[in-house]
């Protein structure tokens, strides 16, 4: 008599199992396209921050190439011949970019940094 409790307990456990209808499945599809649509958003910040610092950088480099203002760690460089040379002013900017996913960086072995270059011809001063 005591084992008729016991068979009747494990088959109300092995129905009970047995109705989970597909969790599992869920769980094994919907894992991976949450990690793909977490890689697709960093991809898709990355590109935007990326384009709105050079957008920036190259503001930055053309009002100081006018002005005549700049900055430490811009670089001034002489293009041209012998009869006219042109000055060129490179600007830098960098950008911490946000990790979406965790260990994403780290896996793909490269820093979370977003460095944009931004280039002026200086305009000659008149005096």
């Amino acid at each position: 008599m005591t084992n008729k409790p016991a068979k009747q307990a494990r088959a109300k456990s092995l129905q009970f199992l047995q109705k989970e209808d597909g969790n599992v499945e869920s769980a094994l599809v919907l894992i991976p396209m949450l990690i793909l649509f977490l890689v697709g958003v960093q991809l898709i910040v990355a590109t935007n921050i990326r384009n709105t610092e050079m957008a920036l950088a190259q503001g930055e480099a053309s009002a100081r190439a006018i002005s005549h203002q700049y900055q430490l760690g811009d670089e001034v460089v002489e293009v041209g011949g012998r009869i006219q040379k042109i000055q060129v002013l490179i600007t830098h900017r960098t950008h911490i970019l946000p990790q979406i996913v965790p260990g994403l960086v780290a896996l793909m072995g490269g820093n979370p940094v977003s460095d944009v270059v931004g280039i002026a011809v200086i305009e000659p001063a008149n005096s």
